[in-house]
């Protein structure tokens, strides 16, 4: 059972789930109209219903929607639609963050500003299947708002969608792939070389080190040790490997297993060289 708190327009309402206790968006064509504020109603066929989760702890669901115009909402669950398509499990609680982004995205567009993302080519390569569906958002976002978003601004939806496909924060997906560009370059600069981000070893190289990061956020272990071979046999890789491993452990502050440098100087060698 709902209780309607606000009709947002007449394809979106706010309401309050009794059974769960907690506030909920419903969206779906025409399911507000003719709906009032404290008019309970039993399940609403062919309704989308996500859970808020907002930026701000202890501001009330009410305050946030009000903030943000319908029609970033239901660009936004559009979006999240398009990702049910391709993924199997995807969350309905980053349906607020989402449309949050996307309205200060439009502002942008329509103010003629931009923000820079240093980091789209790196998501495009990390995230290929999420950039594809934050470019189908682009066209929904230009159908629903005559805003045309930059691919600076594509990159960020796409992080917005691997949020709701995984457990990562938007803020530690970034952080992720911050890392992982500048390990690229750390690597580039140590051997002097220009790899290319077209190769497939380019793109084994950025997902081992998203994986990387992700064991050592969780604490696992690496279950074989290639260390002592890799070391004697491929010295300048292992090398290589050892100073990115002592960056990135600054850099998250957390230990870094000494057995993913023999991991990581492997794919090293496969993009550095390409007879291997």
């Amino acid at each position: 059972m709902y209780r309607i708190i606000k009709v947002l327009n007449n394809n979106a309402v706010l309401a309050w789930n009794k059974e769960r206790k907690k506030e909920q968006i419903l969206l779906g064509n025409g399911i507000g109209f003719g709906k009032r504020p404290g008019e309970e109603s039993g399940p609403i066929k062919d309704a989308k219903v996500y859970s808020l989760v907002t930026r701000r702890t202890q501001v009330s669901a009410l305050k946030v929607v009000n903030g943000i115009r319908p029609v970033y909402l239901e660009a936004a669950g559009k979006i999240l639609d398009e990702a049910e398509t391709v993924f199997a499990k995807v969350c309905h609680d980053n349906l607020l963050p989402l449309a949050d982004h996307i309205a200060l995205a439009a502002k942008r567009a329509e103010e003629k500003k931009s923000i820079p993302n240093p980091f789209t080519p790196d998501i495009k390569v990390l995230f290929e299947e999420e950039y594809r569906i934050a470019k189908k958002g682009r066209e929904i976002i230009r159908e629903m708002t005559g805003q045309e978003i930059t691919d600076d601004e594509v990159g960020f939806i796409a992080l917005h969608v691997h949020s709701a496909r995984s457990d990562e924060k938007v803020s530690e997906t970034l952080e992720n792939t911050r890392i992982i560009n500048q390990s690229i370059r750390m690597i580039e600069e140590y051997f002097g070389i220009r790899l290319e981000q077209e190769s497939l070893g380019y793109n084994r190289m950025m997902s081992h080190i998203y994986y990387m990061l992700a064991r050592i956020r969780k604490g696992e272990p690496v279950k074989a040790d290639l260390n002592e071979f890799v070391k004697v046999k491929y010295e300048k890789e292992f090398e290589s490997a050892e100073k990115i491993c002592q960056w990135i452990a600054g850099e998250m502050k957390k230990e870094v297993p000494e057995e993913e440098i023999g991991f990581l100087a492997i794919h090293i060698l496969r993009v550095v060289n390409k007879e291997v």
